[in-house]
């Protein structure tokens, strides 16, 4: 299983979230970005083309994949914006309280062990002012793709580097204690239980 986690899992991610549908929806969300902006799960890389340039200062990212970390260099070193990459998880984040302007997750907050931890280390950090923009997917609304959701999820996590299917995206930011002020909540094409896709913004 080591060698899976390592090397087939980060593999996996860069192959499904290169999907085209995925990359629409980074297009509609990310130059909201302003200012010093924190992005949670850099992954290979995929958002670094899609911030506005004229908007952010410089962009933390945190990724603990090793293997992520080499497949986002040649985007890193394309990119104009400044980027500061560590291997560092979401639970613990080495930055000042309320230093950072805007936080970006997309894909991400469905596999992080301690999410609980990881969101209040996000509110410790976020400027009162600032922004968490979010594109995940989770618990679906409808009562019979969660009881699917929660069937294959035991199942689904072993194989998906621990992501989670029926993580309520919505009832964890707000618990948190973000408030979202602009949501875009809908199916994705394709399997149910796999994509409800949470989109928007809080603060």
């Amino acid at each position: 299983m080591k060698f899976y986690d390592h090397y087939i899992v980060p593999a996996l991610i860069k192959l499904v979230c290169s999907n085209r549908r995925f990359s629409e929806m980074r297009r509609s969300l990310l130059p909201h970005a302003e200012g010093v902006v924190l992005e949670i799960g850099m992954g290979s890389g995929l958002n670094l083309p899609y911030y506005n340039v004229n908007k952010v200062a410089r962009i933390l990212a945190l990724e603990p994949s090793e293997q992520l970390r080499r497949s986002a260099q040649q985007r890193i070193e394309d990119s104009s914006i400044a980027i500061e990459v560590s291997a560092d998880g979401a639970e613990s984040i080495a930055v000042a309280n309320q230093s950072i302007d805007t936080i970006v997750t997309t894909f991400t907050l469905c596999s992080i062990a301690e999410i609980h931890q990881a969101l209040s280390e996000m509110r410790r950090v976020l400027k009162p002012d600032g922004s968490l923009l979010f594109c995940e997917h989770g618990r679906a609304p409808d009562a019979s793709i969660q009881r699917w959701q929660n069937r294959l999820n035991p199942y689904w996590k072993k194989i998906a580097g621990g992501c989670h299917l029926n993580r309520d995206i919505d009832q964890l930011i707000t618990n948190a204690g973000f408030k979202p002020v602009q949501r875009d909540y809908s199916y994705m094409p394709g399997p149910r239980a796999l994509g409800y896709i949470y989109k928007g913004m809080a603060q």
